[in-house]
C-alpha cells in the first residue's frame, strides 16, 4: 500500500488564516503533488461535540461552512475524500478497542490535552469524550491506515500517543496498523500563526481571527488594527519585530515578487525589517502591505467560495460521496483488527469445526 494523508478540522466555525497556513494551504500542495495514494480529509463533528454537547446546531451548521472552506481552498473532491467524521460508525468501534490499551495516568500526561482543558475552563468537570479524544483521534489515523499526517507542532503529543496505540496493539494482535507520521509546515511562522490581537494562537473563541471567507473590507479593517510594537510609538522611533505579529504574518505569506508589486522601495522582508528597526518606518505603510498580499491571496479563494455557495446541494454531494468512500476503507480496517483481535467469530470457520470436533468427542 502507498502512502495515505489523514488530516481534518472540527467544524465549530468558517476557516481562519491559522487553519490555512497551519494545514490547508500544504494539503492542497500534497494533494497535488501525486505522491499520495489516498487522501482523507474529515470534518470533525464527533470530536467538536466532546466540548459543544449541549450545542449540536452550531457543530450541524458548521459542516457546511468547513466544506466550503476546504473547496474554495483549493482541496480537489477528484483526488481527496472530504468526509463527516460521525458518519463513519466504524471509528467508535475503534475506539472503543483501543480505550484497552491506553491508561487513565498516560491520558492525563498528554500535554495537548491539559493545555486544551485550561483553555476551555473544564476544571474537574472535563466530559469523557473530550478527555479520551487522544483515543478517538488514534481511530480516526488508523481506520485509513495513514502514513502521514500534516499538522501543526500542536499537535505532535497527538501523534505520538497514536504512535503508541499503533506499537501496543501490534505487539499484542500482531502487524496489523499502520504507523503515522506527523507532517509539519517547513515554514516556522505557519507553525502557529498569532492572532490578530498578539496573542499567541488564532482561535475563533478569542476573537482575533482573519477568515478565509473574511469580505476585503473586513480584512483591512482587521488588518489596520493589528498588534504590533506598543513602544514604536512615533515613525521616527525604532520597532521591534519579535512578537509583532504584522511581521509574523508577512514572514508567513510574503514573497519577493510582493514587494515588486506592492512595495517596490523594499527588495525583499529583510530590508523592510531593517528598516522598521533602525527607525524611520510607520506601522501604516507595513499594514498596507500586508493587507495587499492577504487580498491578493484572498481574493480568488473568497470569489471561489461564492461560486460553490450557489450550489449547496452539490456540496453535500461532494461529502456523501466522500463518506461512502471513507467507510469502506475504515470498513476493511476494523475488519483486519477484528480478525487480528479474533473477535471474528461468525467468519472463522477454523474455530468452529474445532469445537465442533471438540464437543463431538466428548
Amino acid at each position: 500500500m502507498g502512502k495515505v494523508i489523514l488530516t481534518g478540522d472540527r467544524p465549530t466555525g468558517k476557516l481562519h488564516l491559522g487553519h490555512y497556513v497551519g494545514s490547508l494551504r500544504q494539503r492542497v500542495e500534497l494533494q497535488n503533488s501525486g505522491l499520495f495514494e489516498k487522501i482523507f480529509i474529515m470534518i470533525a463533528d464527533a470530536q467538536a461535540l466532546t466540548d459543544n454537547a449541549d450545542n449540536p446546531e452550531k457543530v450541524r451548521q458548521n459542516i457546511i461552512e468547513v466544506a466550503l472552506d476546504y473547496l474554495s481552498c483549493g482541496i480537489d473532491p477528484t483526488k481527496s475524500n472530504i468526509f463527516i467524521q460521525s458518519m463513519i460508525p466504524e471509528l467508535t468501534e475503534l475506539a472503543f478497542y483501543y480505550m484497552n490499551l491506553v491508561t487513565v495516568a498516560r491520558l492525563e500526561r498528554n500535554p495537548t490535552v491539559k493545555t486544551e482543558i485550561v483553555m476551555r475552563e473544564f476544571g474537574k468537570s472535563i466530559p469523557v469524550g473530550f478527555y479520551t479524544y487522544p483515543i478517538s483521534q488514534a481511530s480516526d489515523i488508523t481506520a485509513f491506515r495513514a502514513t502521514t499526517v500534516p499538522a501543526g507542532d500542536d499537535q505532535e503529543p497527538m501523534i505520538e500517543q497514536t504512535r503508541e496505540i499503533v506499537h501496543k496493539f501490534n505487539s499484542i494482535y500482531g502487524e496489523t496498523l499502520v504507523e503515522p507520521e506527523i507532517l509539519l509546515p517547513s515554514n516556522a511562522a505557519c507553525k502557529r500563526l498569532p492572532g490578530t490581537d498578539g496573542k499567541a494562537k488564532m482561535s475563533k473563541s478569542l476573537g482575533n481571527c482573519i477568515y478565509l471567507s473574511d469580505s476585503s473590507e473586513d480584512l483591512r479593517k482587521k488588518v489596520m488594527s493589528m498588534y504590533t510594537d506598543p513602544n514604536h510609538i512615533r515613525v521616527e522611533d525604532p520597532g521591534c519585530i519579535e512578537g509583532n505579529c504584522v511581521f509574523t504574518y508577512l514572514d508567513a505569506f510574503s514573497c519577493c515578487d510582493h514587494f515588486a508589486e506592492f512595495l517596490p522601495d523594499y527588495a525583499s522582508l529583510d530590508e523592510l525589517k531593517a528598516h522598521y528597526q533602525r527607525g524611520g518606518l510607520g506601522d501604516v505603510k507595513v499594514k498596507k502591505f500586508l493587507y495587499a498580499v492577504l487580498e491578493e491571496m484572498l481574493a480568488p479563494i473568497r470569489q471561489r467560495r461564492k461560486e460553490y455557495e450557489q450550489d449547496i446541494e452539490g456540496v453535500y454531494e461532494i461529502l456523501k460521496k466522500g463518506c461512502q468512500v471513507a467507510r469502506e476503507e475504515a470498513a476493511e480496517t476494523l475488519e483486519m483488527v477484528r480478525r487480528a483481535m479474533k473477535i471474528n467469530y461468525f467468519e472463522d470457520a477454523e474455530l468452529i469445526r474445532q469445537q465442533s470436533e471438540m464437543y463431538r468427542t466428548k
